[in-house]
């Protein structure tokens, strides 16, 4: 019996699971990710891993990390836990496992978690949304990843939403990203107000002009961000996941910002909450191929 080990490598948080075949749960276990330190971060994962492979013998390792595998160098890129950025992380930690890995972003990893476990069940293409800290995506078609050629496949939150707009870590103007993460619409607030304030607390307090107009704001990039997704890939179903799919005027205002932007006269994609809430990486790691 092959059983199935996933990793979430987290900025907090690192998580291991085990499960069957049947993809039941055997075991569970989440530890603080060592900050700021590579190597410490390897033999994290290489003693949960050992620790929780000691009754069984025969089982794949799937990682979910954030950032992405260079295809042209085997190198970790574009990572917001930046001591991984320019490591051989998989090759390390193969190396330490004397075990082949597979690897995957946490968005793509949330895609096929939600895609075959969660929301997306019964959906042949599956886009799903990461809004949290970063903005990123993930696409799974027959429930398979399709990562693309350069391993970019999903990342619209690197997308042009307004041409010279606000600047972004990626050298880029006006990326989805700087419009729609959690941090970019909480420096929107305080410049709209002077308050410093979390995206719960400012949702909560949307009753004034200034508080109409942040939420106006907010609902048209939503809707130009993913109406351009629709354009483009028309799939499905949209699953989003991240901090701010807990947002509930995202499923009845936010869809219908969409809507009005998408090129079609039939627009019906589902927009749906994930199922999986924070466990969507570990799941999608211990499905990994």
């Amino acid at each position: 019996m092959l059983n199935k080990i996933g990793i979430d490598l987290g900025g907090t948080k690192t998580e291991i699971i085990v499960l069957d075949e049947s993809l039941n749960i055997l075991q569970r276990k989440r530890v603080p990710t060592p900050q700021d330190d590579y190597e410490k971060i390897l033999q994290n994962i290489v003693d949960l891993v050992n620790d929780a492979s000691q009754d069984i013998s025969d089982f794949s390792v799937g990682v979910c990390c954030p950032g992405a595998i260079s295809k042209n160098t085997g190198l970790i890129k574009n990572s917001n836990t930046q001591c991984l950025i320019g490591k051989s992380f998989k090759k390390d930690l193969e190396n330490k496992l004397k075990k082949n890995i597979s690897l995957e972003n946490d968005a793509n990893c949330f895609a096929l978690s939600e895609s075959k476990m969660g929301a997306g069940i019964g959906f042949d293409f599956v886009f799903g949304v990461i809004l949290g800290t970063g903005v990123g995506g993930g696409i799974v078609f027959r429930d398979s990843l399709h990562c693309g050629r350069t391993n970019i496949a999903g990342e619209w939150g690197h997308h042009t939403l307004h041409q010279n707009g606000n600047s972004c870590y990626c050298g880029k103007s006006g990326c989805v990203e700087t419009y729609l993460s959690g941090p970019s619409l909480e420096k929107r607030w305080n410049q709209l107000t002077g308050l410093t304030q979390s995206m719960p607390e400012i949702v909560n307090n949307l009753n004034s002009e200034i508080g109409k107009s942040w939420k106006d704001e907010f609902l048209e990039n939503f809707g130009y961000g993913l109406a351009n997704v629709i354009d483009i890939l028309d799939p499905d179903a949209i699953i989003l996941g991240g901090g701010l799919s807990n947002i509930e005027f995202l499923y009845n205002e936010g869809k219908n910002s969409v809507y009005a932007k998408v090129f079609s006269d039939i627009v019906d994609t589902p927009i749906l909450k994930n199922k999986l809430g924070d466990s969507s990486g570990v799941f999608g790691a211990a499905l990994l191929d």
